[in-house]
Order: C-alpha cells, then structure tokens, then sequence
C-alpha cells in the first residue's frame, strides 16, 4: 500500500514527486509486489492537487523541472506493469484527480467527496498525459465536459460519468481496494502485464510524441 502523508491535503511538491516516483519503481522491481493500492493517510483529502503556493514562488527552470517529473510520474503511475487501486478517501482534485486517474481502477467513499480537473479556471490546460488518459477512460464528449467546465463533482456523478468504478461506504473503501487487488495480483503476472500494456500503449506513444511541446506550453500559461 502507498500512502500519500503530506499534511492533510496531500499538496504536491517535488518532495511528494520524487518519493512517489521512488515508490513505485521499488514496486515494479519487486517480484514479490505484485499488486498496490494508493491511498490517503486522511479521511478528508486523497489529494488537492499541485502546492501552488510553494510551487508559485518558483523561477521558471525549477517549476519547468517539477512539471517535467510530475508529468513522468503520471506515466510511470498509468504504465506501471501491476494492477494498481486508487482508494479515494477524501477530495482528488485537480492534481490530486490526476493520480486517482492514472490508477486502474478507483474506489471512492460516498457521501461529500469531491473529484475533477479545474485547471481551466486556474489558467492552465489539463496536463497532456492525463488528457489523453482520460480522454481514453471516459469517452470524448464526456472528458470535454469535465475539462472545459472545471467543476468538481460528487460520488453519483462521478460513476455514472465513468470517473470511478465503485462507491463505498467510507470504512469499506481500503479493504475493497485491497480485495481487488489480491484478485488482480492473484492472476498470472504476464497475462495481466500484457492485457494492460495493450490498454496503455497506443495512449503512451500519443503522449511521448507530443509531451514536449505541450509542457512548454503548459509552462508559459503558468
């Protein structure tokens, strides 16, 4: 299990990045993990998404470095070679709805838990990766939706917009997380590395073919 702890938010910081990153590399080397769930150590944020105050007073080659690691973490998440369950405790937002959305699969507690990308209202498109992602997840027409809005919508509205598989009780989330993952893990390993790879791939060189440009970009609106 991973475990997002960075105060309550879970505010993304090259910290957060880097050890995440570090995180899930040990997993894809280690022959004995075989599944992961990434989760909240609190009830009230999964994630709220980029620190933008401390991420604000940055010069602009050091934002554009954070950005370009966030955005290989956001890949390594989508492509890592082993079933992977976000378990939504709290509010994914923004950035924090880009993890959730580069997991597998996401199980998020009912009740008022808000989930959605508004990086529209802050002036900068989503990030690429995610777009294509989930533009891949939920259809075309919805993903413009989401996107061009920047709303945040609950529980309801997020599974029958396709944004999450299931709705759980609170105290049920992280224990179906972890059920599902042991069923997944349980699987022969190079079934389920070649059934995700055909899912992932086609949208992974979509991405690394204009991942460049799009981060220039993205870092001149910031």
């Amino acid at each position: 299990m991973v475990t997002l702890n960075r105060g309550t938010t879970n505010a993304i910081n090259r910290q957060l990045v880097d050890e995440l990153t570090g995180t899930l590399r040990r997993i894809k080397g280690d022959s004995d993990a075989r599944a992961a769930v990434l989760t909240s150590s609190n009830e009230k944020f999964f994630s709220i998404g980029l620190d933008i105050p401390e991420l604000f007073g940055l010069t602009r080659e050091d934002f554009g470095s954070f950005y370009r690691a966030f955005n290989r973490l956001c890949l390594d998440l989508y492509t890592l070679p082993k079933p992977l369950v976000a378990a939504i405790t709290g509010h994914a937002t923004a950035g924090g709805c880009v993890l959730a959305l580069c997991c597998d699969y996401r199980f998020i507690a009912e009740g008022r838990k808000l989930m959605g990308l508004n990086e529209i209202k802050l002036g900068v498109p989503v990030p690429y990766p995610v777009d294509r992602m989930f533009r891949q997840l939920v259809g075309v027409r919805t993903a413009r939706g989401v996107v061009d809005s920047g709303e945040f919508y609950l529980p309801e509205e997020l599974i029958r917009m396709g944004m999450v598989d299931q709705v759980l009780p609170l105290e049920q989330v992280l224990p179906r997380s972890i059920e599902k993952i042991r069923l997944l893990g349980s699987y022969p390993h190079e079934a389920f590395q070649m059934i995700k790879r055909n899912r992932t791939e086609t949208v992974e060189a979509e991405i690394l073919g204009r991942l460049k440009k799009r981060e220039e970009f993205f870092i001149e609106c910031w």
